[in-house]
């Protein structure tokens, strides 16, 4: 009984998955597809303006706490692109146009799909950012870019659903472990 339930219980989140899918991508209102490109490719840019302009301020100002700041952005960025890589190698799922060919894909787009990692890498820089500037101007648009990076990827057909929820809580949880690790690193020593 309990394999039968496990089996039912897949075949739902399967079946929610890519009715999700399907209704976001191929019922999408395509005018909007270059604004969500755009979206979708400013990831890498901004991985690396960010820690670039934190780290070109840390050496202007000579401030001890943007070190930190700036560590914990940068750590936060490698945790969440190793863990995904790592992810997508273990998992090995197949792009949501490979399986479903009804699936429009409007960007480039790599052989894996779980999880996504832009949408872990957005998250990551935006909860790294947000912890360590803890302002509603920071936090507000940091995570509306970053929902907005992991909606493009299903808008263009890139990335199920569940490939973007476990990208958020992967970025999340990068960035929460790299402030841990920071702060357990910059304690004084006895």
């Amino acid at each position: 009984m309990a394999i039968i339930g496990l089996v039912q219980t897949v075949t739902f989140a399967q079946n929610w998955d890519i009715e999700l899918l399907k209704k976001i991508n191929i019922d999408r209102n395509k005018a909007l597809d270059p604004t969500f490109k755009v979206i979708t490719n400013s990831v890498t840019p901004l991985l690396i303006a960010v820690p670039s302009g934190m780290f070109i301020y840390q050496l202007a100002s000579k401030d001890s706490t943007q070190k930190f700041k700036t560590t914990v952005v940068c750590g936060s960025i490698v945790i969440a692109g190793v863990l995904s890589t790592s992810i997508k190698n273990v998992v090995r799922r197949d792009r949501p146009f490979v399986t479903y060919p009804e699936i429009e894909l409007e960007t480039e787009a790599g052989s894996l799909s779980f999880p996504s990692g832009h949408t872990s890498l957005a998250f990551s820089l935006a909860t790294s950012v947000s912890i360590v500037y803890p302002k509603w101007y920071v936090i507000a648009p940091s995570y509306a870019w970053a929902g907005a990076v992991g909606y493009s990827r299903m808008h263009l057909g890139a990335h199920y659903p569940t490939d973007l929820i476990a990208g958020a809580f992967i970025g999340v949880g990068s960035a929460w472990l790299s402030y841990k690790i920071n702060k357990w690193y910059a304690k004084p020593r006895k």
